[in-house]
């Protein structure tokens, strides 16, 4: 059980749609040794400031931060509203039904997909309408100008009306047969919506779904349809106009948002999402090396190998530090300068389940057993 976890973590055979079915797995008994630990310098002072209990979770259910609010979904469908500031739950409302994707919110509004394909829509914790969806979604729904946006595995994209949930409008490209099973992106930047097609990243009107640009990041290159998906996948950095994101075991690129222009490809082998800023982009490779590229061009700046497959989650920076969760609930402080150990701290023993987030000076971390940890540093 310890390997399929380690390896579903690392993405070494991560989770693949095939239409309309959904296939998974990744429980090699064959798993390469996840390297010791090193001796804590303790460089960098950070203190736990509160937990709490909000059910077992998992990707693809992503972390949303909106000011000093915190929401989270459990896998059994509930979804909870939490005070970063202190821990304390604000509400909770639960839906009797597991989900496949969430949280989306703009602070009012929060939109969940459930595993039966219902969109639905919740204000301070009640459900205010429901809407069917022709086909599985995976892409936490996008909450933004009075509207929830929605990307589906089908390659559909819809904009609701958030106070009512009638569909505004909706746009599919046909694309291939096989699609990535974890989230891929959707945001805003200024007044052009941004979501993927396999490789390509498009840039839509939000009001209409018109495509403004469609930008190539990858080219999948394999002998068959499962080595040449390189879908673009959650977790991007943005900086102005400019978003840096990764495709699924094949590149990490950076891309003007305005205009749809590529401004550089990187090869790299990650499956999960980057961060970054105006200096320096930051990921993790399939094999749990934690990797820098200069954010002008693309250039390597410092490879860190002393965390090799500890199935590390998606990195964060935390104010001066950048920090990567494992398998085994640590979470670890490195320096964005050279990638060195500042320092580490425990959770609960369970996989960091998700991207930590960092927020009004908290870094956030919620377990596979369902502890959501808030963190400040001294």
């Amino acid at each position: 059980m310890r390997n399929a976890l380690r390896c579903s973590l690392t993405g070494l055979m991560a989770c693949i749609v095939v239409m309309p079915l959904l296939l998974g797995g990744c429980a090699s008994s064959d798993a390469p040794k996840p390297t010791a630990l090193q001796a804590d310098p303790a460089l960098f002072a950070v203190k736990e400031q509160w937990r709490l209990a909000v059910g077992a979770t998992a990707a693809p259910l992503e972390l949303r931060a909106v000011g000093s609010q915190l929401l989270v979904a459990s896998k059994q469908g509930d979804i909870s509203s939490v005070d970063l500031r202190t821990g304390k739950l604000q509400w909770r409302a639960s839906l009797g039904v597991p989900l496949s994707a969430g949280v989306g919110s703009d602070g009012e509004t929060s939109a969940v997909v459930t595993s039966e394909n219902q969109l639905v829509a919740l204000r301070e914790g009640k459900e205010i309408w429901r809407q069917k969806l022709p086909s599985l979604t995976l892409t936490s729904p996008l909450v933004a100008g009075a509207r929830v946006f929605l990307t589906s595995a089908d390659r559909t994209v819809s904009a609701f009306d958030a106070a009512t949930g009638r569909k505004l409008w909706s746009q599919q490209r046909s694309g291939d047969a096989l699609i990535l099973g974890q989230p891929g992106i959707l945001m805003a930047v200024e007044d052009t919506l941004l979501t993927t097609q396999g490789g390509r990243l498009l840039g839509l009107n939000p009001q209409t779904g018109a495509i403004r640009w469609d930008a190539a990041v990858a080219v999948g290159r394999g002998v068959n349809e499962v080595e040449r998906l390189v879908d673009l996948v959650s977790g991007t950095s943005r900086v102005g106009a400019n978003v840096c994101l990764r495709a699924f075991q094949a590149a990490v690129a950076c891309v003007d948002a305005q205009t749809g222009r590529t401004l550089w490809t990187k090869t790299a082998s990650g499956v999960s999402g980057i961060a970054g800023d105006a200096a320096s982009v930051f990921g993790v490779e399939s094999d749990s090396k934690v990797q820098a590229w200069r954010r002008a061009d693309g250039e390597k700046l410092w490879t860190n190998d002393k965390l090799r497959f500890r199935g590390l989650s998606s990195p964060v920076l935390a104010g001066s530090a950048l920090a990567v969760g494992d398998f085994e609930g640590f979470i670890h402080f490195l320096a964005p300068k050279d990638g060195s150990l500042l320092t580490r701290v425990a959770s609960d023993g369970s996989p960091i389940a998700q991207a930590p987030v960092w927020v009004n000076n908290t870094l956030v971390a919620v377990t596979q057993r369902g502890t959501l940890i808030g963190f400040r540093p001294e």
